[in-house]
């Protein structure tokens, strides 16, 4: 154990003594009214977390080497596995999920989509922790669920503690570079005699949670002040409750032997009285022998620490009084010879305390007497562990839930838990939280997100190599088989498709992202008729991807998916009064084009957002002029690698994007080096996600090309913006030069008012290199292209006139153009070169 110093306090990032403490005590409003100006990210909290559990899990690391000082040696591995398995990404992404709904409970987002009704959870402020002194990891983990709970925390140890609570904390807090989690911690140790410090601990706070027994509560209670949420984790008793199938079982009573002994039944969830669905006393009796000889089949204890003066007293009381009732016929008890167990055989069903240790009551109950019997003491009451029957088990969990019990087990796992599961019949989260709502008008109908208004999520900076895609496809190799629970494949457009892991809670976060950006690109939930025109099937995730975001948009959706019968899609748009399409460019392109008579005359259609690739300014012109549009806007911009990756608002043009800042970091690097690139220049967008269960998807180079745009939105959204510039792909190096697509599209639109599709296709001659370019059939001339390209592309010019490179403009229809086959998405540079 280590040698404890006089500085025993640890108080918002530094250790300190008792005057120090003392003085800062008497300041603590103060100090709580500062921390909470800030909120306090969960993201924060889950890396710190993580860090730490990784720390704790690997022998020899310095902080456990550190923690492991403050614990007896004996226990040392056990309770630093435990802190480690709590304190897991995965374990507390599912709490918040379980508990609080989300992952990030606290942004200001709408409940309901067609509502401008924003609600969260928000930290009740400060909570006040007051931790038992036998359970080395309950007080610090209770200030990890107010961490997560976005509070100020102050906590109470005992005096006979040792420093476990104050180092652990302390070493959480080194593991936050922003400083956010230390400002939010103080960890007191104090005898509770001392009590001017407990009623200044407790005058500020807005929650109290205490642990202990009623006289344990009730000397708290008398200083938490009015209308302060008083958070009880009593003492609890826990029973077994044995069918006759069940209590003839051998195996069924060793695994109720090994629930009461594992931890001495000093966990609430012990087993202290096991009930059998019987009245006849003979065989109450005849099960207590059967249970006697399982418990001593039992290994025995090891590590124990000497029973209490208190406690050898009350075992023996107990004990004597069951064998004087004896002789009234009332009981029977067997005990081992060296008093190590003991069961007390009880003719009288009344639930009564053990006095632990490997001492157990067994009593008859029918089960048509089982509410009335355990109702009065309902309070008390924490887990029941079943034997019977499917049916059994599941009459009897109604049975012992009516009478007061919170949990139900199978018997043998009543000491078992799992990840977000409720304590005592509440969810910690929610009594650390308040929920919140703010009702706004019609300015906020684009705005899906409060904080979005306000600041932007803040993330460590990304640190570590460059990613490909090809790097990706490796890490999915190392996937554990719960982190892969959904699969996608790229369209392949760019090249080999790739395969795409994710877990159902990552996508459905992706997928509220996507819908909160959708509602900022000026979707209307509430009146819009969206039908979704993407292409399905291959593994292909677009269809389902915006499925699924129209279902949690609860927006009126036509789950059509693209098809090649454009008549029979055009007529399903008017027959039901569809009025906004999701799709492809290029296929929404072909279906107006090819049903336009039909389209023009029904002239409902007004929104189009669209998704993998680009509609030109002179295609926007036309779907406006000649088809009425009213709004042409990206659906989303993102990868089936990385999900959505940005959003356009209302006052977005081109390729302009919002990032999606809660889910992303953004850095923008020189296409030849590993820099950033000077303000406004156009770099490659390098994507770091954060929270992807199992996967650590850091600095991946996406393939795209942009600029970061300068200056705040005028929507008041304060994530930052880029600009795409199109793809690496875009740029090709023929005859020498380097050529970019977008220059071709470009100058189609702009000097010869081009707005059809239009495809490089690239081949080699004996003599020379050929770059066809495939336009659409239309009025403009391919000899008026030419030229345009020519002289507004100086380096193409230089090709041509050095005889390196052979020019052609073709003209074909619509199904010649070369597409991805999932997709359908237009492949915009055809390399036949090679």
């Amino acid at each position: 154990m280590t040698t404890e110093n006089t500085e025993h306090h640890y108080w918002q990032g530094a250790f300190v003594d008792d005057e120090e403490a003392g003085r800062r005590l008497a300041a603590l409003p103060e100090a709580v009214e500062a921390a909470l100006a800030t909120p306090l990210e969960t993201e924060t909290v889950l890396a710190a977390c993580d860090a730490l559990a990784a720390a704790l899990a690997e022998p020899g690391h310095p902080v456990r080497t550190r923690l492991a000082g403050h614990l007896p040696a004996d226990e040392a591995d056990a309770v630093l596995a435990e802190l480690s398995a709590f304190l897991r990404r995965p374990q507390l992404t599912r709490k918040l999920r379980r508990e609080l709904g989300d992952g990030t409970p606290h942004r200001l987002t709408r409940p309901d989509a067609k509502e401008t009704v924003y609600e969260a959870w928000a930290p009740v402020g400060l909570v006040a922790h007051i931790a038992p002194g036998n359970a080395a990891t309950v007080a610090p983990l209770s200030v990890v669920e107010g961490l997560l709970a976005g509070n100020v925390n102050v906590l109470k140890t005992s005096s006979a503690d040792t420093l476990l609570a104050q180092h652990l904390l302390a070493e959480l807090a080194a593991l936050d570079p922003t400083g956010a989690v230390a400002e939010r911690v103080v960890v007191l140790r104090f005898p509770s005699s001392r009590q001017e410090w407990l009623r200044q601990m407790c005058a500020p706070a807005d929650a109290v949670a205490v642990w202990g027994g009623e006289a344990a509560v009730e000397g708290v209670a008398a200083h938490v002040p009015p209308g302060c949420r008083l958070v009880e984790w009593g003492h609890k008793i826990s029973f077994a409750y044995l069918t006759r199938e069940a209590w003839q079982d051998a195996a069924t009573v060793g695994a109720l032997a090994a629930d009461v002994c594992l931890l001495e039944q000093q966990a609430c969830s012990s087993p202290q009285v096991v009930y059998l669905d019987t009245e006849d006393e003979k065989e109450v009796f005849a099960f207590a022998g059967r249970l006697a000889e399982a418990l001593a089949a039992q290994p025995a204890a090891e590590g124990q620490q000497p029973l209490s003066p208190g406690e050898e007293a009350e075992l023996t009381a107990t004990e004597l009084v069951a064998r004087l009732e004896e002789h009234l016929g009332l009981t029977r008890v067997l005990a081992a010879p060296d008093g190590s167990w003991r069961v007390m055989a009880d003719t009288r069903p009344a639930l009564t305390a053990s006095p632990l240790h490997r001492s157990v009551w067994v009593k008859p109950l029918p089960r048509t007497d089982l509410l009335r019997t355990l109702r009065p003491m309902r309070r008390y009451l924490q887990t029941a562990g079943i034997g019977g029957s499917r049916a059994d088990v599941a009459e009897l969990s109604r049975l012992v839930l009516a009478a007061g019990a919170t949990r139900v087990t199978p018997v043998g796992a009543m000491l078992g838990s799992y990840a977000g599961e409720p304590h005592d019949g509440v969810y910690a989260l929610q009594r650390y939280s308040r929920r919140v709502a703010v009702q706004a008008d019609e300015r906020f109908a684009t705005t899906a997100c409060l904080d979005d208004l306000v600041r932007t999520p803040a993330f460590p900076a990304p640190d570590g190599p460059l990613l490909d895609k090809a790097a990706v496809q490796v890490l999915n190799d190392s996937v554990a088989a719960q982190d892969a629970e959904l699969y996608f494949r790229s369209g392949g457009t760019t090249g080999k498709p790739a395969l795409s892991l994710f877990t159902y809670d990552d996508y459905d976060t992706q997928m509220r992202a996507a819908a909160r950006g959708l509602i900022a690109a000026g979707y209307d939930p509430a009146r819009d008729r969206t039908a979704n025109l993407f292409y399905c099937g291959g593994m292909y995730g677009g269809f389902i991807s915006f499925f699924s975001i129209l279902e949690r948009l609860g927006g009126v959706q036509l789950p059509m998916a693209a098809g090649p019968d454009h008549r029979v899609t055009a007529e399903t748009l008017v027959a039901h009064r569809a009025d906004t399409l999701f799709g492809m460019p290029s296929y929404l392109w072909q279906l107006l084009h090819d049903q336009a008579d039909l389209l023009r005359s029904y002239g409902g259609i007004r929104k189009i957002f669209y998704g993998g690739e680009h509609f030109t300014a002179e295609q926007r012109r036309t779907l406006t002029e000649d088809f009425g549009i009213e709004v042409v806007r990206s659906v989303t911009y993102g990868s089936t690698d990385l999900g959505p990756l940005g959003h356009q608002c209302a006052e977005s043009t081109g390729g302009v994007h919002h990032l999606h800042a809660d889910l992303h970091t953004l850095e923008i690097l020189e296409t030849d080096a590993d820099r950033p690139v000077a303000p406004g220049e156009t770099g490659r967008l390098v994507f770091t996600t954060h929270a992807r269960r199992g996967q650590k998807l850091g600095r991946y180079v996406i393939g795209d090309l942009g600029r970061a745009v300068p200056g705040p939105c005028p929507c008041g959204n304060r994530s930052p913006r880029f600009e795409l510039l199109g793809r690496g792909g875009d740029v090709m190096r023929v005859a020498s030069y380097f050529l970019n697509y977008r220059r071709f599209l470009a100058i189609a639109g702009s000097d010869c008012g081009y707005s059809g599709e239009l495809q490089l296709i690239l081949t080699r001659t004996p003599a020379r290199e050929h770059l066809t370019v495939r336009v659409e059939r239309t009025t403009t001339a391919p000899e008026a292209l030419r030229t345009a390209f020519l002289s507004g592309y100086e380096e193409l010019r230089s090709a041509v006139e050095d005889r390196l490179l052979d020019l052609e403009i073709e003209q074909a229809d619509l199904p010649a153009f070369t597409r991805t086959p999932s997709t359908g998405k237009l492949r915009t540079v055809v390399d036949h070169r090679h």
